[in-house]
């Protein structure tokens, strides 16, 4: 068990997992100013996980009062929380049995790859107008860790290579965007494309990347979400 005041969450941002402190001031990467996170942002967050993980698996119940107790906060925190996790498409609210997690449902899922597709190309194209020769060796050994990697570390190890891009384009609020849709990827449809087909196409987004060609990343980067959809049916236009 953590210490009551200690969430451990996933913070993509530095692409690990870190103990948080409510209150204390955190160390983000690139050498920017530390940061304080409320006990919402530490509740919303750990939800989040819960969720993503399955530890609140689909049609369960969130029960505010439940919640308060488990974390030792205030309802107000845990009010937020929930409506920032409503917002966000994870958790559901009916006037008849309150608010529970929201069941998976294919169709809303393949809306979500879409609307990543044209994030992560935005991202992909203003990435490789930026990128330094420091981001290209980050995400070059991002890459060869994600396909040098086992198969229990892909997950884990794609997100961290995909992410480090994203960090790349500079603009907190689109990686804020993408990073929530990625949250929300929990559970979702399985990827159609194999290692060696993520590899091809990782590859070919890196050299756009190296070659700040900005119009051929974005066309890469919206192709290799779209086609890690598999296909039950026809993608809705």
């Amino acid at each position: 068990m953590h210490a009551t005041t200690i969430y451990e969450i996933s913070c993509v941002e530095i692409s690990c997992v870190i103990a948080l402190r409510v209150g204390e001031p955190q160390s983000p990467p690139d050498g920017q100013a530390p940061y304080y996170l409320s006990k919402t942002d530490l509740v919303t967050a750990t939800l989040r996980a819960k969720i993503v993980r399955g530890e609140l698996p689909p049609g369960s119940q969130v029960r505010q009062r439940e919640l308060a107790e488990e974390f030792k906060v205030s309802p107000t925190p845990i009010r937020e929380a929930m409506r920032r996790l409503e917002a966000e498409g994870l958790l559901s609210y009916d006037a008849h049995i309150g608010v529970s997690v929201v069941e998976v449902d294919f169709g809303p899922t393949v809306e979500n790859f879409r609307i990543r597709a044209a994030l992560e190309s935005l991202c992909a194209s203003l990435a490789a107008e930026k990128a330094t020769d420091l981001d290209l060796a980050d995400i070059e050994k991002a890459m060869h860790a994600l396909h040098a990697g086992s198969d229990s570390e892909y997950a884990r190890l794609n997100r961290e290579f995909h992410l480090r891009i994203y960090t790349t384009a500079r603009s907190p609020l689109l990686f804020s965007m993408i990073r929530r849709l990625w949250d929300a990827f929990g559970v979702g449809p399985t990827l159609a494309r194999n290692h060696k087909q993520s590899r091809e196409q990782h590859e070919k987004l890196l050299a756009a990347l190296a070659s700040h060609d900005a119009e051929k990343a974005e066309v890469i980067a919206r192709e290799h979400v779209l086609t890690g959809i598999k296909r039950t049916g026809t993608l809705r236009r």
